[in-house]
């Protein structure tokens, strides 16, 4: 979570235990990039689909920031999810070395649509790549690091 209205914490809290289903409880910290948001940061690890879950969980809550990512692992590529308020959610896949994966079929989409005089090729990549929301996350990553980071466990 890069940032979040006080007010909002609990909220994303609830929303996190309701798909990990284990009770949560974050350790939130200012955030220095939106005074008056705070952030907090876990890691689960857990079955295919939970960054997915979660993204879908914390979608559409206007000044919510965050990022739900998923390794890959064997039969799953892994995926990436970044929201911000004012560009919404992004989704890309990832391979194993944390590369995005634009299908095809999305390429050559953005091409057409560039000869076409639509849009520009180059910020139609970027966009496909998540650059716009990378930009308006940046900071927020930043003001994050040396954040305490607690891993969270399913137990089967």
């Amino acid at each position: 979570m890069h940032s979040a209205p006080r007010a909002l914490c609990p909220h994303v809290e609830w929303a996190v235990a309701g798909v990990l289903g284990v009770r949560v409880s974050l350790d939130w910290i200012r955030q220095p990039a939106a005074p008056g948001t705070w952030r907090a940061e876990f890691s689960w690890q857990g079955q295919v689909g939970i960054a997915s879950r979660l993204a879908s969980a914390l979608r559409g809550w206007q000044q919510l920031r965050f990022e739900a990512t998923a390794e890959p692992s064997p039969g799953a590529e892994g995926e990436r999810y970044s929201s911000t308020p004012g560009l919404g959610i992004f989704h890309a896949v990832t391979g194993i070395h944390g590369d995005i994966l634009i299908p095809e079929d999305r390429l050559r989409a953005a091409l057409v649509r560039s000869q076409a005089g639509e849009t520009d090729l180059e910020a139609e990549i970027a966009r496909l790549l998540g650059k716009p929301w990378d930009d308006e996350l940046e900071p927020f990553r930043h003001a994050g690091e040396g954040a305490p980071v607690r891993w969270l466990h399913q137990v089967v």
